[in-house]
């Protein structure tokens, strides 16, 4: 298992809260990679500006997208590995607007995350889950 990993798991159970980073007591999704981040650097690499739900989607832009390549490292699809960070797009068409973080790989892979209604929980990463990855990338730091 990874630091990214392990750190990730410390969050299961926060509940969902938008637009907060706070382990245990509320993150969304990206709440959840914020806290990893900042466990791993000490800091968040820029400040992050409210967002909507809906992540730009009426625009079509893709700010999670964007966000994610200026500081995470992309590598390709195909390249899984515990602690990746994984980018969604919900529906076909929409903007990518989901993110969680690789649990297990191979044939019992699942990944963390938090959604709406939810708490964080570590999710089977079920062939409808995996269709809709359209980024991988691995945080800075992992491995070093």
């Amino acid at each position: 298992m990874t630091a990214v990993v392990s750190l990730a798991r410390e969050w299961i159970g926060t509940p969902y809260r938008h637009q907060c980073a706070v382990k245990g007591a509320g993150c969304d999704c990206l709440g959840l990679v914020l806290g990893v981040w900042q466990s791993l650097n000490g800091r968040l690499p820029e400040p992050v500006p409210a967002y909507t739900m809906d992540w730009s989607e009426p625009q079509g832009d893709e700010v999670l997208w964007q966000a994610a390549a200026r500081w995470l490292v992309a590598k390709p699809l195909e390249e899984e590995a515990p602690g990746d960070v994984l980018l969604f797009r919900m529906r076909a068409g929409s903007v990518a607007k989901h993110l969680g973080i690789a649990g297990r790989t191979g044939a019992r892979a699942s990944f963390i995350h938090a959604y709406a209604g939810r708490a964080v929980a570590e999710s089977a990463l079920s062939t409808p889950w995996r269709r809709r990855i359209v980024a991988r990338f691995s945080f800075p730091l992992e491995g070093a």
